[in-house]
């Protein structure tokens, strides 16, 4: 069972944010996620760390400048997924309005992998138009392509790479890279995605064309027009929402909002059939980030790609059709895998014929020779989420490889822990790379079971019983006269995420009705409860849903819930979410 933890805050910080005029609910949030002065919740786009803070980032920018002049041939090869496909659309954008002759690559991940391989390089000098390509620019990969540049290098193409990913032990030899992760970089936003590098490095690049008289002429490109791109990509690949990062998302969710985002985004919201005028970080976490992200995990990112690049809103809306179709096909696939995976686990936790949860591993690989290549990241977090154990799920990959994708828990960085792997058992993983949360790697199909031993070793190393405690940090109570309709629509309108949650709150409450909607969700009536009085049916009636639950609730239930907002008829009420519950 999950245990329970209040986050704390100083009450010092909560009163001096009350003073300066902030809800005082709103002002306890703040205060447990770390901001202590007004200034951090401020949005506005003057308070973006500086782009020269960013190592390499003017002489990248002074070599596209003269890229451009010269009337080079530029490729950027991008990631397969929202934060690529973002950062790509970024930089075609921008780049052809600052003149440049620019096309882009994205790799299929089913028959090349991920990053910036020598069979990449290869791709990109032959499937080019015209010419080879003269330069070569990575999205949201490269740090750790030292044999791809090298590659590159022995092809006469030279290599710019963007990144955020954690680099290796060796850089490769590239004309310039720019990543915060990278040794040396001063820049304090260690968490900024693949599309914040290059919008980034858009601006880097524009600073120096304005020095060099390029717009004197003509108009200067306004960058924040980018910004609903930025807030795509930074949301839908999960990095942490420092000051930063929530900077980045909110100007871009401004743009959304007032009917300024790009064509795709615009289709995207239409085929979901979503008000622009409403829309929020988990919308675009949980509902366009998804959709882009099916190109790439079943067909081709390239679609999810045009579908941000153009300027043709049929065309757009005829490639958010597509996406949807992709999208509702993953889902199907996907449920298949986790009934699959569902099986695996039970016979896991049998021990001597009785289900037992206690006797998890501290670790879970998984494998399925027909599970999908695309789906297993989200299987892994899926797995991950309800047993609060880190995750491999393993598909087949190319000539005799399996390709595993990870997601692990707090306290538990994931691409160390391969490194670790790497090191005692050489030669075992033939690639790997990521986050501390998230992470892939290639094996052979028949070393499996040796990387399952391995992992566990590693996880049983570096995990302590505190770590397996799954922990629920909530925001505390809420007072009847705080849980309102005012105070759930100004919580919607703020940037959560990830490192940055969305507000939750535990309660206990009396429930006055139940039943199930849609097959399998409860709908529910619920009073706060109050404790030595009498049954009488006093306070509110709350309105509440619990998503993918539908067996009976016990009289008196202690909830973690969230205040949001039901639109239903053409009326706005409260409703509380459920995201758990446990009988009094």
């Amino acid at each position: 069972m999950p245990k329970i933890i209040v986050r704390n805050y100083k009450p010092n910080t909560l009163n001096s944010l009350i003073r300066n005029g902030i809800h005082p609910v709103l002002a306890r949030v703040y205060a447990t996620r770390g901001i202590v002065e007004p200034s951090q919740i401020k949005k506005d786009l003057s308070q973006l760390l500086p782009f020269k803070s960013l190592k390499s980032i003017s002489i990248m920018a002074a070599f596209l400048a003269d890229a451009i002049a010269s009337k080079k041939h530029l490729l950027i090869v991008s990631d397969y997924d929202s934060d690529g496909a973002t950062a790509c659309a970024v930089g075609i954008r921008t780049l052809r309005k600052f003149g440049a002759i620019v096309d882009y690559l994205v790799p299929n991940r089913f028959e090349y992998g991920y990053g910036l391989t020598p069979e990449i390089v290869r791709l990109a000098a032959a499937v080019t138009t015209g010419r080879k390509p003269d330069i070569l620019i990575t999205v949201d990969n490269g740090i750790a392509s030292v044999e791809g540049v090298a590659e590159a290098n022995r092809l006469g193409m030279q290599v710019l790479i963007t990144d955020h990913h954690l680099p290796g032990d060796e850089l490769p030899d590239a004309i310039a890279i720019v990543n915060p992760n990278q040794p040396g970089c001063n820049f304090l936003s260690k968490n900024i995605a693949g599309v914040g590098v290059m919008f980034y490095l858009m601006l880097a690049l524009r600073a120096e064309l304005r020095t060099r008289g390029a717009f004197i002429s003509k108009k200067e490109p306004n960058l924040a027009n980018l910004l609903d791109l930025v807030a795509l990509g930074t949301v839908a690949d999960v990095v942490k929402l420092d000051d930063n990062n929530r900077i980045l998302v909110q100007q871009g969710l401004y743009r959304i909002r007032n009917g300024h985002s790009c064509a795709g985004i615009s289709a995207l919201l239409s085929v979901v059939q979503r008000d622009f005028r409403q829309v929020t970080t988990s919308d675009l976490g949980f509902i366009l980030g998804p959709r882009l992200n099916a190109a790439g995990r079943l067909d081709d990112m390239a679609l999810g790609i045009e579908c941000l690049v153009t300027d043709n809103k049929s065309y757009a809306m005829q490639i958010a059709l597509q996406l949807e179709t992709l999208n509702r096909k993953r889902r199907e696939i996907e449920t298949d895998m986790q009934d699959n995976a569902r099986d695996m686990l039970e016979k896991i936790l049998m021990v001597e014929g009785s289900r037992q949860e206690d006797q998890i591993p501290r670790s879970l690989s998984l494998f399925d020779p027909c599970w999908h290549q695309g789906v297993i990241g989200i299987l892994a977090s899926r797995i991950k989420d309800k047993f609060h154990r880190p995750v491999f799920a393993f598909a087949p990959g190319n000539d005799d490889e399996l390709k595993g994708s990870g997601r692990s828990i707090p306290g538990f960085h994931l691409r160390d822990a391969l490194d670790m792997v790497s090191k005692r058992y050489p030669g075992l993983l033939l690639k790997f790379g990521g986050h501390a949360a998230a992470a892939g790697l290639t094996v052979r199909s028949n070393d499996f079971g040796k990387f399952r031993d391995a992992f566990e070793q590693t996880a049983q190393t570096l995990l302590t019983p505190a770590d397996l405690m799954h922990i629920i940090e909530t925001d505390g109570d809420l007072s009847e006269s705080e849980m309102n309709l005012e105070l759930a629509q100004y919580l919607t309108e703020q940037v959560w995420g990830q490192g940055f949650p969305y507000p939750t709150f535990n309660s206990r409450f009396r429930v006055e009705d139940q039943r199930v909607v849609g097959k399998k969700h409860l709908k529910l009536k619920l009073r706060k409860h109050v404790s030595n009085t009498r049954k009488e049916k006093t306070g509110y009636l709350y309105d509440a849903m619990l998503f993918f639950y539908h067996d009976s609730l016990p009289e008196t239930i202690d909830a973690i819930y969230r205040l949001q907002i039901n639109e239903y008829s053409g009326n706005t009420t409260l409703q509380l979410t459920l995201d758990y519950w446990a009988p009094v």
